[in-house]
């Protein structure tokens, strides 16, 4: 029989994406025994950072928001390396329900880190509530408690500037709070986890409808400029367009080819490509062949990236591999993956944008896993359009996004980073 807590206290709680279901099943076993829960995040299995959510938690114990603590990750380790950063936090890892009480009752601990991969939810479920009703009063752990808070407030006092006013430790604060918060919830607050000066540069500014106009192109070309975004991505019959207008900026010129179906030959492909690159092209985004991909033709699949790599090598071009994930199993994506780095591609590429879905972080962070021993780089398309959408993608493993809704996705940036 658990020994609980009889009175009721204020918890934050965290976990990282392996500590996930962990957290889920915690908070209402922690609710039901009365306590105040403050879920903190992450929402799901995507990818993320634990010390992110680790310092959220962490941040609540210290400023008083919360009593306790709890996170979540694979081993429970970092997380409390990196909770015990803030001042006043004493972070535990714990395996048992002993460790847990000897965390409270010898160390005071406040926040409690646990690992999904050491221990399952029914014995998390024991460890925290040993942890939450066990209090710490002897005399003699106090006294060596408050030993390690006079080493703490030492060190920090010795590593405060001294020229610092009051003013900028507040401002310093804050941008701390901001940075930690970054990418933790749908909608970003409080700041930007990426600077604007380096989210541009992640961007390729994009316009692929049928009814684009020339004015439509000169005015992309204008904001690629104006915000300085890695490239523009237009079709075929613009690029010489594109390459013209922006002669003398950094804004690369990047083509579609095979667009939007991937359903021409070989040989097409390859002739769009070496046409584009004549033109001004230096990045060629090419749309694999699905048909051939689900026939399982990985033959006619791997000649058609080929043929296209092959050109764009020898004009020292980029050639990135459109899947369309939607129409796609994970078996045919990991299958993609697979071929794209056998058939020397740069980058590989979620979808064209005018198919039945778009990019997901699920599909961000298993392209991200599949290609990472030959380090492609994986670009992020269809349906973002928030600066939340470009975290949430970068997060879990995208190194490029292309988007039509990169002005605004910039504005959102920069307000949030005070600019």
């Amino acid at each position: 029989m658990l020994q609980l807590m009889t009175r009721s206290v204020r918890i934050a709680i965290g976990a990282d994406h392996g500590g996930f279901e962990t957290k889920q099943g915690l908070i209402p076993f922690l609710t039901g025994l009365g306590h105040s829960v403050q879920d903190v995040g992450t929402n799901g299995k995507d990818p993320v950072d634990y010390p992110r959510f680790a310092s959220l938690v962490a941040a609540a114990v210290s400023s008083g928001q919360a009593d306790f603590g709890i996170m979540i990750d694979g081993a429970g380790i970092g997380s409390a390396m990196t909770a015990n950063k803030h001042p006043g936090v004493l972070a535990a890892a714990c395996y048992n329900e002993a460790l847990a009480r000897n965390a409270r009752e010898h160390n005071g601990a406040n926040l409690l880190t646990l690992g999904a991969g050491q221990t399952g939810l029914e014995d998390a479920k024991k460890i925290a509530a040993a942890f939450l009703s066990t209090e710490h009063t002897a005399e003699r752990h106090i006294a060596r408690v408050n030993l390690i808070k006079e080493i703490e407030r030492t060190h920090m006092s010795a590593s405060m500037p001294s020229n610092l006013s009051p003013e900028d430790v507040q401002r310093i604060a804050e941008r701390v709070k901001s940075m930690i918060a970054g990418g933790t919830t749908g909608r970003p607050s409080g700041g930007a986890p990426i600077p604007p000066e380096k989210l541009c540069k992640l961007i390729d500014h994009t316009i692929l409808k049928a009814d684009a106009s020339q004015a439509d192109v000169e005015k992309l070309c204008k904001e690629a400029v104006q915000f300085n975004f890695f490239s523009v991505c237009v079709n075929p019959m613009w690029v010489k367009l594109a390459r013209t207008l922006l002669r003398g900026s950094s804004v690369k010129v990047c083509a579609v080819v095979g667009f939007p179906l991937g359903a021409v030959t070989p040989q097409i492909k390859a002739l769009e490509t070496r046409r584009a690159l004549r033109d001004g092209a230096q990045e060629i985004d090419m749309v694999i062949n699905i048909g051939a991909l689900k026939s399982k033709d990985d033959k006619l699949v791997l000649q058609d990236i080929r043929g296209v790599v092959e050109d764009c090598n020898d004009a020292r071009a980029l050639c990135k591999v459109i899947f369309e994930n939607s129409l796609l199993t994970d078996e045919e994506k990991v299958r993609a993956c697979e071929l794209s780095m056998k058939g020397g591609a740069h980058y590989v590429k979620t979808s064209t944008g005018m198919s039945t879905g778009g990019a997901t972080a699920e599909d961000i962070a298993l392209m991200a896993r599949v290609t990472a021993p030959k380090k492609l780089g994986v670009k992020a398309s269809g349906g973002v359009r928030t600066y939340a959408d470009v975290i949430k993608m970068v997060n879990a493993g995208a190194t490029r996004v292309g988007c039509s809704s990169s002005v605004k996705i910039m504005e959102e940036a920069k307000a949030l980073a005070g600019k």
